[in-house]
């Protein structure tokens, strides 16, 4: 890194640690997250994510490039199309997929099925690994249906035939098509590593350098299905199986995460987008005993060896902004989409840096001059005293150029302490 963009690099870290730490920089932090809209407006698409690495990371390049005001980079990287097409992924639909319906322009599209029935409890939580290989994957990713019959029983070990469940034909062909996907997952990896560096030569430390999520989303998301969770958080007799499981993705989650103890990493940041705990969801104990009680069990091992906890809550989270103080002062990021923004800059102010809330719907359809009363009234409710950084209320797919000019020009006359 040249010692000018180093610089910059520094400078745009130090502003947003100071905030994260609730101290008052020299101005407001500007991290807005943005998504396809850096590919949509630099002559790319969202489907060059998948599918044309090099068009996708020029535009991410040369948006930053022209928006300097910017103390992080949201570039997070590419996915593999053609892993997904060779996987036959369920869970999702993606731009560029053969026979999709997805605009190139749009994001994926994310199809929840349950991958677990109610009954299946005990066998995820009894044989969390053999409940993966013989059940989960051939559901998600039904290509891969030759690990279904990998399965042992007790016996004597005197030869190699205790090792046949692995080598059988339909394993083989899973293993194939295994090593197709590593290849395409490869690619993809080795793109964003490349185009990760070129940003940070550039000056822009990286918003993440890790993801997880609460344990009851990935119970929810990606085991029962959104319905299949409301089924079970409502029937008595399932409470101690939900605990149990969002439990055991704690501790799983904690052991995945363990690399950033000891990782040479300039940013520390790990991301939890929260997807089924916004008002409504769930009553205040259930959201303490099954939400948030394993959630808080991540953040404080992240805590522990130095990492902030990025909380991003999904939909309207009001009710929940007193349980969010339950942390160590200055050590998380809580990101919002729709609260009052002055109600949670005094509920968390003293307790941890708020960010988000401009809404991107605005961006894309308002006028320019609301673009600038909204800027202005966040900076104004949530600036004083520092702790805060500027984000929208979710990702960017779209904006009216003029608009995103106007917001960026009131955050630099109006955002400096």
């Amino acid at each position: 890194m040249e010692e000018k963009t180093a610089k910059l690099f520094a400078e745009r870290k130090n502003r947003v640690d100071t905030a994260i730490a609730l101290g008052t920089p020299d101005r407001v932090p500007v991290a807005p997250f943005i998504a396809s809209y850096m590919q949509r407006c630099s002559g790319s698409s969202y489907k060059d994510i998948f599918y044309n690495y090099e068009a996708a990371g020029d535009a991410a390049v040369k948006f930053y490039s022209e928006h300097p005001l910017c103390d992080l980079h949201t570039f997070s990287g590419f996915t593999s199309g053609k892993a997904n097409e060779l996987a036959d992924s369920q869970m999702i639909d993606w731009p560029g997929k053969p026979g999709t319906s997805v605009s190139d322009y749009s994001s994926h599209q994310v199809i929840e099925r349950e991958f677990m029935t109610q009954e299946e409890y005990p066998e995820m939580l009894g044989d969390f690994t053999g409940f993966m290989l013989r059940k989960y994957i051939p559901r998600a990713y039904p290509s891969l249906k030759g690990l279904a019959g990998i399965h042992f029983t007790p016996t004597v070990v005197l030869n190699t035939g205790f090792l046949s469940p692995l080598y059988s034909r339909e394993a083989g062909e899973a293993y194939q098509r295994l090593a197709e996907i590593a290849a395409e997952d490869a690619k993809a990896g080795a793109a964003t590593g490349q185009y990760m560096q070129k940003l940070t030569d550039m000056g822009f430390p990286g918003l993440l350098s890790g993801m997880s999520e609460a344990p009851y989303d990935i119970l929810g998301d990606y085991f029962r299905g959104t319905m299949g969770i409301f089924e079970d958080l409502t029937d008595d007799s399932m409470q101690g199986y939900i605990e149990a499981a969002c439990d055991l993705f704690a501790d799983q989650q904690i052991q995945a995460l363990q690399y950033l103890k000891y990782a040479d990493l300039p940013v520390k940041r790990v991301f939890f987008p929260l997807h089924k705990a916004m008002d409504g969801f769930m009553n205040e104990e259930q959201y303490h005993r099954l939400y948030w009680k394993p959630l808080k069990k991540i953040m404080m091992a992240l805590i522990e060896w130095g990492v902030t906890p990025y909380i991003y809550t999904e939909g309207p989270y009001s009710s929940r902004l007193e349980q969010l103080t339950d942390v160590p002062k200055g050590k998380v990021l809580y990101h919002f989409e729709k609260v009052d923004m002055k109600e949670a800059k005094r509920i968390l102010g003293g307790t941890a840096c708020i960010m988000g809330n401009l809404p991107v719907a605005l961006l894309e359809f308002g006028k320019k001059e609301e673009v600038i009363a909204e800027t202005r009234k966040l900076l104004e409710d949530c600036m004083p005293g520092g702790g805060y950084i500027f984000d929208f209320n979710g990702s960017l797919e779209n904006s009216k150029p003029e608009n995103l000019d106007a917001m960026f020009e009131t955050l630099d006359k109006y955002g400096k302490y």
